[in-house]
């Protein structure tokens, strides 16, 4: 039996559309966890609101001319998670990669963005790490926990440490964490520099990060779009980015390199599904930057 047998249960189906496990090419789970939260809880019940979204908006792309349900995608459901961090992601890292020793390429749907530990253990040392967020998450600890969605990308950087870590969106920092940025290395645009900078030559200065890296993996935090484009986000900051500016960024990232993304930190309960169909179309997009990218 494998690992996504034994932990994960079916849900409703991303799209309504589903390959078997076996000939899909993009395999979806849901990490309903929400447990280290601090401020407004709830994102254990975005990967169903996304599901519901996906089922209910068009799917085709004008950016890359991508019919989402012309892919082959197999919906695994959600993973069994529990109230204690480690086992649940000990659970995603076990499950992660039984899809990523398939060949296949991962869609996670969180959930907390805690998430991401426990998928980028699965991942290896040789990957680079694209996270689209407000926040740096590079606290050492924060309310007592060493893992949190507020610690969880030092974590990662001094646990996994992968080849290279780039963090976007960036406006909601503590001086702790531009000090643990600065001495380990980690890259990051902040949001002011994207508006100032603009889209072009963003895209250029991130081209040039990613140079030379074989494998990438990106995480994409809903919170790095404006709260007034995504209310219901557990930790909104003001002067986020609009989307299609994070669409247009995304398409620079994803191309043939990407192993697998996710998308985190939706809390549907504080809108009335506004945000989950902004989550859904980040999803829809970018699996039509990777299967464009594999064409190309």
């Amino acid at each position: 039996m494998s690992y996504r047998e034994l932990f994960v249960s079916p849900s409703p189906v991303f799209t309504g559309s589903q390959e078997s496990f076996e000939l899909a090419k993009y395999v979806i789970l849901g990490v309903p966890f929400d447990v280290t939260s601090t401020y407004r809880c709830g994102a254990k019940f975005a990967p169903l609101a996304i599901r519901d979204a996906s089922q209910n908006v068009e799917c085709y792309s004008f950016r890359t001319g991508v019919d989402v349900e012309d892919l082959k995608t197999h919906d695994l459901g959600d993973l069994h998670v529990a109230g204690d961090v480690e086992l649940t992601l000990g659970r995603l890292a076990l499950v992660a990669k039984d899809i990523f020793d398939d060949d296949k390429v991962a869609v996670f749907i969180g959930g907390e963005h805690t998430i991401t530990l426990g998928v980028a253990r699965s991942l290896g040392e040789d990957v680079a790490v694209v996270s689209f967020d407000a926040h740096l998450d590079l606290r050492d600890s924060y309310l007592g926990l060493d893992v949190s969605h507020t610690t969880f990308m030092r974590r990662i950087n001094e646990d996994v440490k992968p080849a290279k870590i780039l963090e976007i969106g960036t406006r909601a920092v503590c001086k702790e964490e531009l000090d643990y940025a600065k001495e380990a290395g980690i890259d990051y645009l902040t949001a002011h520099e994207i508006r100032k900078e603009g889209v072009k030559k963003t895209a250029e200065t991130i081209k040039n990060a990613l140079k030379g890296y074989k494998k990438i993996y990106v995480t994409i935090d809903m919170d790095v779009l404006d709260p007034s484009i995504v209310p219901a986000v557990p930790n909104p900051e003001p002067e986020g980015l609009d989307t299609a500016t994070l669409l247009d960024l995304l398409q620079v990232v994803c191309d043939h390199r990407v192993v697998g993304f996710d998308v985190v930190e939706v809390a549907p309960n504080y809108d009335q599904g506004v945000t989950a169909i902004q989550a859904t179309k980040v999803l829809f997009e970018v699996l039509g930057f990777l299967e464009s990218s594999q064409k190309s």
